[in-house]
């Protein structure tokens, strides 16, 4: 094994980017449910109670609206807090302190007051736990100017990614995958950073691109493995960061594939593939020679039976049919 190179789960890299950034900076802290006595409720937390102390790692009762209202006033006043939600399905408890204070603050303070904020946990669905721990908040949250949303689908992009947040001045939405949180791949054991608002190209391809984030970019992997097999190579796009978009690296794809299907795992109204797919209308229509593909999860709430969990979200059989779609095989 290269001793430069650690093979870690996506949990241990993001509390590896955690604690370093402790290390370096003693004005980050953590606060959330079970984060230091429990170990974080998905060991994302693990060790780092006894490491940096309660006054640092913060257990808190269960009310996010009041730990995310006074980790924004933290931030406000020259700390960097990071807020560990359970599950993002239960932000919406404090979303009147993120939206109406942590991404508007910089602005109605005319410039006075910075947030550097970072709010953090699992987003989308896990396995049987229904509608109400299932739901993907990226598009909700968005629509809001002020706000920065990364979701890394993998341990490198999740270290480097955690890292920048805690740096950034603004607030941050870092969102993680239940179901990817035991993913491994190898990275570096040296430090290094991820840049905010760039997308990458993680399979190379001529007749299509497939773009997705967070756990359903590991499905359009499998995807284009399966899609070799009847001549067609599938270029992969990671967006990693959904807000800032980079539209540019879309861009750049397409004009080489000139066919697009979009994979998200929230639902098709109003999600992340309309606005991606809008912007690619805006930037390149004239490179594509099909419409575009969507293949998210269908409208309604996320059932608990699970086969009816699995027909409601997107799955092999549906990204390959938008593909053959899309290049006129059906």
């Amino acid at each position: 094994m290269n001793p430069n190179k650690q093979v870690v789960e996506i949990r241990e890299a993001i509390r590896q980017g955690i604690d370093e950034e402790m290390e370096r900076d003693s004005t980050v802290f953590v606060m959330g449910e079970e984060v230091g006595e429990y170990n974080g409720p998905y060991k994302v937390t693990k060790g780092l109670l006894d490491k940096w102390g309660p006054k640092r790692i913060v257990d808190t009762p269960i009310s996010e609206l009041g730990f995310a209202g006074l980790c924004i006033g933290a931030a406000m006043t020259g700390l960097r807090p990071i807020v560990d939600f359970m599950s993002f399905n239960f932000s919406f408890v404090a979303a009147d302190q993120i939206i109406s204070n942590a991404v508007k603050m910089h602005y109605m303070s005319g410039n006075r007051f910075s947030v550097p904020i970072v709010f953090r946990g699992p987003n989308g669905a896990a396995a049987q736990v229904s509608s109400q721990h299932s739901h993907c908040v990226e598009a909700i949250y968005g629509n809001f100017p002020g706000l920065i949303i990364l979701a890394p689908s993998n341990s490198y992009d999740a270290k480097g990614l955690i890292k920048s947040a805690i740096r950034n001045n603004n607030p941050v939405l870092f969102l993680e995958a239940e179901l990817s949180y035991g993913d491994k791949m190898e990275i570096p054991v040296e430090e290094y950073l991820v840049p905010i608002g760039k997308a990458k190209v993680v399979r190379e391809g001529k007749h299509v691109t497939l773009i997705a984030h967070s756990r359903m970019v590991t499905l359009c992997l499998k995807a284009a493995q399966e899609l070799v097999k009847k001549g067609i190579h599938a270029e992969v796009i990671d967006l990693r960061t959904i807000k800032p978009l980079d539209i540019a690296t879309i861009v750049a794809s397409i004009q080489k594939t000139n066919h697009a299907v979009i994979v998200e795992e929230g639902h098709i109204f109003a999600g992340i593939a309309s606005e991606v797919g809008f912007q690619i209308i805006e930037h390149c229509f004239d490179y594509l020679d099909a419409p575009l593909e969507r293949v998210c999860q269908f409208e309604t709430p996320m059932p608990y039976s699970s086969v009816l969990e699995k027909a409601s979200m997107p799955n092999m059989d549906r990204i390959l049919a938008a593909v053959f779609k899309s290049l006129n095989r059906v």
